[in-house]
This record gives C-alpha cells, structure tokens and sequence, in this order.
C-alpha cells in the first residue's frame, strides 16, 4: 500500500489537521527556510486532501502528508524556475514591448501547462516534439538530425500530441 494507506475506513480531515498541521509546517521550514512559505505548503497539502474523492484511512499520516507536500514542492520550484527564465528574456526585450500583470499570468501558466505535458514524455519524444514544434523542423530535418526515420519521428510526434489531447480533457 502507497505511503501507509489503509482505505477501509474514511479519514478525519479535521483531526489530521489538528495532530500534524504543526509538525507539516515545521517539516516544510526546514526545506523551504520561510516560514510563510512553509504556512502556505502545509495549507495547500490539507486542501489537496480535501479534494480527493474519498479520504483514506491512514497507518502512517505523516509519510502521506510528506508524499503530498513534497510534490507541492517539486511544483513549486518548477514554477519558480520557469518564472525567473520568463522574467531574464523580458528583461532582455525592450521597455516598450513588456506585458501586463494579466499577460504575465496567463504565460507563466501556460509554460508550466508545457512543462507538465513535456514532463510526460519520454526523452526522444520531447526532444523531437521540440524540434518540430518550436524550430519548426521538418520530419525529414528531425529525422536526419536524429538518425531516424521519417516513420519513427511522425510515432514520436504522434505519441506527443496525444498526450496534449488528453491533458486538454483533463
């Protein structure tokens, strides 16, 4: 069973939150050296909770919230990352060409949409997705440039943009 879940029984959310809230806070200190931070991911962890369709029962509610908490983190850092490479290309553009706080938003969340789609893929099809996509190579130029066949780079692109299809239903 994943991270000490014993699904027999539903979960207390409120006495969850009463017995580790602290310790959860504490514990993300520690990675995140904020204490608003920690604040924040510690909420977001027992918000996540109360999403789920049913609550489980938890042999180990401590590991189950880390599990949680930590994918917060790996989010965080994600959008962290890709918000300072977005904020160093803006810096490099002129004064008249920057964008509204609105248009800002709206980028950095489509570039994490093509983080977690890319993320997905395995390493030869975001690299061929890539070429075909943002350096508008042809099959044939990914094809060469790869050693591939041209067959290999359109099952490639194929699985990809399938992938962009599903995480669109999503």
């Amino acid at each position: 069973m994943d991270a000490g879940i014993n699904t027999s029984a539903p979960l207390d959310i409120e006495h969850l939150y009463g017995e580790h809230h602290g310790w959860l806070k504490g514990w993300l200190r520690t990675r995140t050296g904020n204490s608003a931070d920690a604040a924040d991911l510690a909420q977001d962890t027992f918000m996540r909770m109360l999403t789920l369709r049913q609550l489980p029962v938890l042999r180990e509610p401590r590991h189950y919230l880390v599990t949680i908490a930590r994918g917060l983190l790996i989010d965080k850092a994600r959008r962290k990352a890709l918000e300072l490479a977005y904020l160093e290309v803006l810096a490099a553009r002129p004064e008249s060409l920057q964008v509204s706080p609105e248009t800002y938003h709206m980028i950095i969340e489509s570039l994490l949409a093509i983080d977690r789609l890319l993320d997905g893929l395995g390493m030869r099809t975001r690299q061929i997705f890539l070429m075909v996509q943002l350096e508008g190579l042809s099959y044939v130029q990914v094809g060469k440039q790869l050693g591939l066949s041209v067959t290999t780079v359109k099952n490639h692109l194929g699985k990809a943009l399938m992938q962009c299809i599903l995480l669109m239903d999503d």
